[in-house]
């Protein structure tokens, strides 16, 4: 069964705001096993033009739990504050394997 990923791409306006969307979040990532694999870094843009200053890719062990967690009422709560303290794209996305 193939893994699903979340990637976003993020510009963080109001960092203190923010804070409170990862302390948020945290538990609808334990709760789905989430994995970062990236979280913000070092990034070089090779082409196109993606925006977000802060590169975040999260595995799961599905899709169907990628939209899981997605949709969970602790992510959503905490997504409240990312909306406001920040502008950004997320997409989940079906691995290769």
């Amino acid at each position: 069964m193939a893994k699903g990923y979340w990637i976003a791409h993020v510009d963080v306006h109001d960092p203190e705001r923010y804070k409170l969307y990862v302390e948020g979040a945290r538990q609808a990532f334990i709760d789905h096993d989430a994995r970062f694999i990236a979280r913000g870094g070092e990034h070089e843009l090779l082409e196109g033009d993606i925006g977000g200053a802060r590169h975040v890719i999260i595995e799961f062990k599905d899709l169907a739990t990628a939209r899981a967690c997605w949709n969970s009422p602790v992510y959503q709560a905490a997504r409240e504050h990312r909306l406001a303290a920040s502008k950004g794209s997320v997409l989940i996305v079906e691995g290769a394997e």
